[in-house]
């Protein structure tokens, strides 16, 4: 998406203070919260793939709005609507790929594809710059909005869920919106197995909302300013290697996980505090062990969800991943040095080793 390394620049660009664009992130992260398990829910209901086509359409949407209308009213608008459209994508398509292939297909199959993602979003970044200086900000969203309308309509060429049995359905009899919804809530707090894999398959992915802080911290350690990309690409390969091995390690024991999980925490630590530059290729490690436990912890509640609300219960992690990540914003916003605050997150990851070794 290549509107995605630009677009706060576009909202400055038409005249936007950086409060009046705070507060368009706002407006995305409660719209999203307030979508995500509602949109789980009638995935569940009504089709994966069909909803997940749905949610690129309304995105789509968003950003052509950015472009039609270049005004707070426009740009708030498109927010919301790829507050709701990213919603609707929000576990839908893990919840198909699970119940076709099941555990340990589905980590190889999403390790990569988290790689190709990862990938494809850095080839987006150096792109961005040549396609604005050929076409502006107009040929950049024009783009942005070809590639997610074209990611839906390739959702609709994959196989629909397939049927379950009796047994693989959930105890409601009632076959209503309402009835799916409650099923994914039960199926949260099922049994202490589930509830962990939900609360620990939201925080690791949490954690990567340090990754908004990244620049800062590399300037704060002496980086040039044409530097802090370089050292941003970094991060991202290292994120893809971590995708790309939790395919190969898809049954990890998860005291082996729980380690690199701590490994994380302390990399994360000692490379905020290191004042030189090599301490950001301490903090890009750590990223990767990251996007490594993401996968397989998120394969952990996979295998834990039973029943029909499948993507109700992964919406729900979703939430609460946003929350936490919310959090760490709300925690970054202290007058508190930027490596101080960095090497604080590591005691809330080391917290969630613990809980990955003793619970999933």
């Amino acid at each position: 998406m290549l509107l995605y390394p630009v677009y706060a620049l576009l909202f400055a660009d038409a005249g936007l203070s950086t409060g009046a664009i705070s507060s368009l992130f706002a407006i995305w992260s409660i719209v999203s919260f307030l979508a995500e398990v509602p949109s789980g829910a009638l995935a569940d209901r009504w089709s994966q793939r069909g909803l997940f086509a749905v949610g690129s359409a309304v995105t789509a949407s968003g950003y052509a709005l950015w472009i039609i209308w270049p005004a707070y009213p426009g740009f708030a608008l498109g927010f919301v609507l790829w507050g709701v459209g990213g919603a609707c994508a929000s576990g839908t398509l893990e919840a198909l790929v699970y119940d076709h292939l099941g555990s340990p297909d589905y980590a190889r199959v999403m390790g990569r594809a988290g790689t190709a993602g990862i990938l494809a979003m850095l080839a987006a970044t150096l792109l961005a710059a040549p396609v604005y200086a050929v076409g502006g900000y107009r040929l950049v969203g024009i783009a942005s909005v070809a590639t997610v309308t074209l990611s839906g309509l390739l959702a609709l060429r994959l196989p629909s869920a397939p049927f379950r049995t009796p047994e693989e359905v959930t105890e409601s009899s009632e076959d209503s919106y309402a009835a799916t919804l409650r099923d994914g809530l039960r199926a949260s707090v099922r049994n202490a197995r589930t509830i962990w894999a939900v609360l620990i398959a939201a925080l690791v992915p949490g954690f990567t909302a340090l990754d908004e802080y990244l620049p800062l911290l590399s300037r704060e350690k002496g980086a040039a300013t044409t530097v802090v990309p370089l050292l941003f690409a970094l991060t991202a390969l290292a994120m893809a290697g971590g995708s790309a091995l939790a395919g190969r390690f898809p049954t990890l024991a998860r005291r082996r996980l729980a380690a690199l999980l701590a490994l994380a925490a302390a990399l994360v630590a000692a490379g905020a505090l290191t004042r030189s530059l090599p301490g950001m290729v301490a903090v890009s490690a750590a990223f990767g062990l990251l996007q490594f436990a993401m996968v397989l912890t998120e394969t952990r509640l996979q295998e834990a969800i039973t029943g029909r609300a499948r993507t109700t219960v992964l919406s729900i992690s979703g939430f609460l991943s946003e929350v936490f990540a919310v959090a760490l914003y709300g925690l970054f916003a202290l007058d508190a040095p930027l490596p101080a605050l960095f090497a604080l997150c590591g005691l809330p990851l080391a917290a969630t080793a613990f809980a990955t070794a003793r619970y999933i």
